[in-house]
Formats: structure tokens, sequence, C-alpha cells
């Protein structure tokens, strides 16, 4: 990257791309002069660059003690005692202090007051961020319809055209939801012939002539239209709402007996607009229009036009939307879905910027300064499609190890809101607890940003990617998906909510579960995800609007804030499981599932840095060994990575079993992908594909990696892919 064409500013030399950027675009609105910004830039990588590095060499000294105590041990079992004696001696696990509640104030309702799904999309990407903040509202019906979730065989099945039998399933479908949701005080709304608001209560007249009203009068909020004939009616329960669309001309609501054409379903209540594991960005042009796409978002004016079956399509933010409320007054309810920003961790530096000392900067910093300063244009509220009603920044902040590093990201955030001449604490913190050492300090995590915590999530995939790691040298790992078994990880999934609850974070901030990956599989999302809400967590992560609209119906059916209460004096769960190494008792590997088991790893790892290297696309749904579709990013990849590095390093394969299944699965990765025209095969010539070379480094090279994490190799096989194409 040293043919970068840089601006000399203050103490820094930033790439031109990025200079201007800021200079012409962030900062025009902010009151901020531009020297000022640069010279408020300078002084904060001179504060704390070296702070970032200092910890950066402590998790890598932490690591090789960690390596050291378990090789000594190799093929024996794990004494518990001694491995958190010494665990505390090196100062990994920190005593855990005095009890003390979070008070982050100025918190929006999405956060303190309101559960439901979260959306994860790659900002990088400007249809799909649009996508993504318009899916605060969406049709129950095409979710139902369009997915597996009403069954496709039989008269069911869909076809090109509508299909009414698999239509009625769905309004049957919807309108058990709703009696189960907003129960009629007698009958159902499948008996429902007309809606009416009469003195500020919803009225229903039934087929067999009587009329009723909702069995909890307050569950209506308002209505579109005429009272007597009303075009939308809004309901509430458990603090989401749901729009009935009665239009008796659409084709649809012409056969519906109630004339209801559609419901449409509070749903992504919130949405990671990310800049992390589910975008490629190597280098300053990249990291531009990532930014680039954010300020369009917070300034209300970001647009994509497209094509959609022939038609020329153009996507903007969704307005706010308006009823009248029972009252008579004037209801208003946000378009859109809060938006929060991820940055990356503490770990790679950017050559965007050079400080004083000719180094490169942490991107960690550098994203703190222009996400925070690009969100300021929000706060200024000179856009309808306002984002933070409560005048309020959302960071949320990965790979953070334990209390010490938490700390960093709260004191670079300050010296941001100095810069941006933002109030103290404006800059909230999502915490997302996906490495052992802040698991197990996770308590203390949260003290350190009690006044910005505004999240804190469970993540399997990094977790587990971390699990493997760090235990690297214990012994052999069990399969994949056995670790979904092991007591580790339900220890982990508990004490995350355990111990939210005991720092009170309900009112003040969400307590979040994991991504269902399995995007086409609606159905089973439906059966399985419910467990989310049940474990206490008012949001968790969903791939697709479609799958924010169905995971709703679970918020429905789960009082979250009433579960966190009956869950708030439960036992707290074992730090002894959640450190239990998952290496199995008289560990026996059956050849046939270790060429299983590497089988589906390396198709894994092959299909998805196969993008990520040739394409830059760093989110999306791959399919599986088995053709099952799932959505892959970084941290897919760093569990499989690690996964294959640990059975190497213990001679469970060998390195020319990895090679030949690494050669074989690229055969089936290329003809997954026969039908994409930009697509590059890896094989025959392996040797020429870059792609398949960065695949083996993760792998082979994957023990030496800091943490286990990918993005070193990644970033510089896609920068050497990027040059081999004049990019």
């Amino acid at each position: 990257m040293s043919d970068i064409e840089r601006v000399g500013v203050a103490n820094l030399q930033v790439a031109k791309v990025l200079h201007d950027f800021v200079v012409d675009e962030v900062l025009p609105g902010l009151g901020i002069k531009a020297p000022a910004f640069w010279e408020g830039l300078d002084r904060l990588l001179h504060r704390f660059g070296p702070v970032n590095r200092a910890l950066l060499r402590k998790r890598d000294a932490l690591q090789a003690r960690i390596d050291e105590w378990y090789g000594a041990r190799r093929g024996q079992s794990v004494d518990a005692a001694a491995q958190k004696a010494f665990l505390e001696e090196i100062g990994y696990l920190l005593p855990e202090a005095s009890p003390f509640a979070v008070d982050t104030a100025n918190v929006d309702d999405e956060i303190a007051a309101i559960a439901g799904p979260q959306l994860v999309v790659p900002v990088s990407n400007a249809r799909y961020a649009l996508n993504a903040a318009n899916a605060r509202w969406g049709s129950l019906y095409d979710a139902l319809y369009g997915s597996d979730a009403i069954p496709r065989d039989g008269a069911a099945a869909p076809s090109g055209r509508y299909n009414p039998e698999r239509g009625k399933l769905v309004i049957a479908w919807a309108r058990r939801f709703l009696d189960e949701s907003v129960p009629l005080a007698a009958g159902s709304h499948a008996d429902v012939r007309v809606y009416a608001v009469k003195n500020g209560r919803l009225t229903a007249a039934l087929a067999d002539g009587d009329t009723v009203g909702l069995a909890d009068p307050k569950k209506l909020r308002g209505y579109r239209g005429r009272p007597q004939t009303p075009e939308t009616v809004l309901l509430v329960n458990n603090g989401l709402h749901i729009e009935l669309i009665v239009d008796r001309r659409h084709p649809i609501g012409r056969t519906d007996g109630a004339g209801i054409a559609d419901v449409v379903l509070e749903a992504a209540v919130t949405t990671i607009m990310d800049l992390e594991d589910s975008i490629a960005a190597v280098d300053p042009a990249d990291k531009v229009n990532a930014y680039r796409n954010w300020l369009g978002l917070c300034r209300g004016t970001l647009a994509e036009s497209f094509e959609k079956d022939g038609k020329p399509l153009t996507r903007r933010l969704a307005p706010d939307r308006s009823y009248t409320a029972p009252d008579g007054t004037t209801l208003v309810l946000p378009g859109r879905s809060l938006m929060l920003i991820r940055n990356v961790g503490h770990l790679m530096m950017d050559e965007g910027v050079l400080d004083r000392d000719g180094q490169a900067a942490p991107e960690g910093i550098l994203d703190a300064v222009l996400t925070c300063a690009i969100a300021l244009h929000d706060l200024k509220g000179e856009t309808p499609t306002r984002n933070s009603r409560a005048g309020s920044i959302y960071v949320v902040k990965p790979k953070m190890h334990g209390p010490e590093e938490a700390q960093f990201a709260s004191d670079v955030l300050g010296a941001v809101e100095d810069i941006l001449g933002a109030p103290r604490n404006t800059v909230k913190v999502g915490l997302m607890d996906e490495e052992r050492r802040t698991t197990v300090n996770l308590k203390e995590c949260i003290r350190v940003l009690k006044s910005r915590v505004f999240f804190i999530n469970t993540g399997f995939l990094d977790r587990t990617g971390d699990e493997i790691h760090t235990a690297m040298e214990a012994g052999p790992m069990v399969r994949k998906e056995s670790m979904r078994a092991e007591p580790w990880l339900k220890a982990y999934e508990d004490w995350n909510v355990d111990i939210g609850l005991a720092c009170r974070l309900p009112g003040h901030a969400q307590i979040g579960k994991g991504m269902w990956t399995k995007a086409d599989l609606m159905g089973l999302m439906l059966r399985e995800k419910i467990v989310h809400p049940e474990a206490g967590a008012n949001t968790a992560w969903v791939p697709s609007p479609t799958a924010a609209t169905l995971h709703a119906t679970h918020y429905h059916k789960v009082d979250v804030f009433r579960r966190q209460r009956e869950l708030a004096n439960r036992p707290r769960a074992s730090l002894d499981d959640i450190l239990t190494i998952p290496v199995p008792r008289g560990a026996n590997f059956p050849p046939e599932e270790v060429q299983q088991e590497l089988d589906n790893n390396a198709q894994g790892i092959l299909g998805y840095v196969v993008r990520w290297i040739d394409q830059g696309i760093g989110c999306s749904k791959v399919p599986d060994i088995n053709n099952v579709a799932l959505m892959e990013d970084r941290a897919t990849l760093r569990i499989s990575s690690q996964h294959i590095a640990n059975w190497l390093r213990h001679g469970v394969v060998s390195e020319q079993q990895v090679t030949d299944t690494l050669e074989r699965m690229a055969l089936t990765v290329d003809q997954q992908n026969a039908a994409d025209p930009h697509y590059l095969p890896m094989a025959p010539l392996f040797e020429n594909s870059i792609a398949f070379a960065a695949a083996r480094d993760l792998i082979f090279k994957g023990r030496e990696q800091p943490n286990g994490y990918t993005e070193p190799i990644l970033y510089a096989r896609r920068r050497e892919y990027k040059k081999s194409k004049g990019l």
C-alpha cells in the first residue's frame, strides 16, 4: 500500500481519498474546522496508539503463558482448580468486585423498552443497508408466503403466479397469530367481517352477527382512515406493533371476509450497520465507500437505484408512520430501524492514516472518530429520517479482551467526544461477549462501561473460535457440531444473561443472542429461535428482513421483560463450567468421522474465502457441503480454520490429508458457483488461485495467528488480489 496518494495534515499522512471525503463530505455542517479535526486526531493517535499496541502485546503474552501451561499437561485431564488458580495468577481471570447497576442515560426506547429482532448488515452495500433500515416494518403475509414457514409441497407449492391454496394457509397462520397476540373478547379474528373504531375502542363485527371488542382494549394504538371504516388498524402487544391493512379492492383483501389485504409487523427494531465481520474493506477506498454509506444513512440522503423484475426502482429510507390515536390525537411511530454502527476491534492497523511516527493508525481508533463524526449529523436533527431521538450514538465494539480493553474503548470514545464537542457519554458502547477473557470477566467489563453500555450479546461462532485457540495446546477439540452439547457453551449463554440482569441492564441496555445462520430455513427458525427470548434476551440476530418479520412473532409469544424478572433470581451459571475445555475424555476419532469433519470445514472455508478474496464479498449465503445455504462471515471462518489447525496440532489429521481435502473440496465449491459469471475457479491450477492460497494459510498458519483471527491473512491476500487485477 506504499503507492497510496497522501495529504499531509497536522503531523499525519492521510490517504487523499480519505482526506477529501472527510473535508468535503463529513465536516461540512458539523461546525468543526478541518485543521482542528486533524489536530485532534493527531493528538488522539499519539495518546492512544501506543496503548492499543501494548494491549495487543499483552494478549500475545497471556496466550503464550496459557499455551505453555496447557502444553506441559498435554494428554492429561485439566485440573479445574489448578487451571483457575493459574488464570488468576497471570491476570487473565480477575477478581469480581462489589455489585453495581449500570446508569446508561439517554437511551432510545428501541434499546431500553422494546424487545425484538436485530438485523446485522454490511454497510458497504447500500441496497442491503437500506433494506435493513427499512425492515422496521415487514409484511407477515409476504414473509410466510415466500418462505418455507408454510409447507411447499402439494397444493400449497409456490408457483410463478399467486397460489390461492398457499395464500389460504398464510392467512390462516396470520389469524392464529392475531388470536394469540391481540385476542378478541370472544370469537376469532378469522370470523371478523368488519373492523371499526368507536369511542376510542376497536370493535369487530363477527360472521354470526355479534360485535365484540379486544380482550384488552388498550392494545388498540391507532388507525388510519375513517374510524367507521379504517384503512389501517394499529395494535400492540409486548411493545411491538401490528398493522391490519384493510383494502377490499386489493386482490387479497377482496377475497377476505374482513377485507384484510396484509398483516404488517414491527420487526427489525434495531439494525447493526456493520464495518467489521460482514464486509471486506482492506484499503482506504474500501473504507471510504463504507463510511459514505453510513453518512448517507445518518443524513437521510442514501439512495440506491436498481432493476427488479425488469422495472427500475430506487430505494430510500422509509418515512415515519402516522396514525390517529384512540383519543383523536396524532400518533407517529418510527418508520426505520434504530441504526447502530459496528466498528472493527483493536487488532488491525490501517494505512489510510500514518501517525507522526510513520506508523499505520489502529483501525479501531479511526473507525471511532469517523463513524461518530458522521453520526453527529443525525444528532443535529437536520433530516426527517431521524435515527436516535434520545441524542445518542450507538457503537458496537467487537472482539475486546477483558475490562482493560473495554476501558480503553471507553477512553478513546471520550476523546472522540472532545474532538466533536459532544457531551460525555453521548457515544454508547455495545459490548460483544465473544472472547473467553471477556466472558470470564464480563461483570468487570460492564462495570468500566456502566455509563455507556447499551448492549451485551453472546456469539457462538467467534466465542468458539476463541475457545479453540485459547486452549489450542490442551488437546484435540470435539467436532464442531458437538460443541453445542459441551458444558462451557450452555454456561456461557446463561452467564451472559445472569451477569446482565445482575448489573441491572433492563431499561438501559439490550441483552442479545446470536445469529440464525440457516437463512432459507425459516420454518426451522420459527420452531427453534424462540429459545432466545425465552432465555431472557430482548434481542437476537437475524440474517434478513424476512427472518426479522418471522422472528418478531416470538416476541409476541414471550414477554421478555417479564421473563427477565423471572430469571433474575436463579442461581448464576457456573464459572467452572465455562472454563471446562471441550476436549473429549478418552478422545477417539474414527477415521470416517474425521474425514467427514474435515470435508465440512474445508468446504466451508473455501466457499467463503473465494468470495472474500476474489469478489470482496464479506458476508453472503454460502452453500455448505450439503448445499444448505448458510450465512457466513469471518466468525464462521474463524471457527472452521481454528478447528482444523487444532486437529493438525494434535495429529488427528495430517498436512497431506488436509491438502488433499482442500483440493477435492475446491472442485465442489467450483461446481456450486458455476452459474456465477464473476466466479474464478480454484481448480485445477490451485497454485494460481490467491483465494486457495488464503484458505491454506488460514489453516496451516492458523495456530500462529493472533487469537486465531482471520483478518491478517484475509486483508493481505485480498490486497494481493486487487493489485494483481489493477483494482
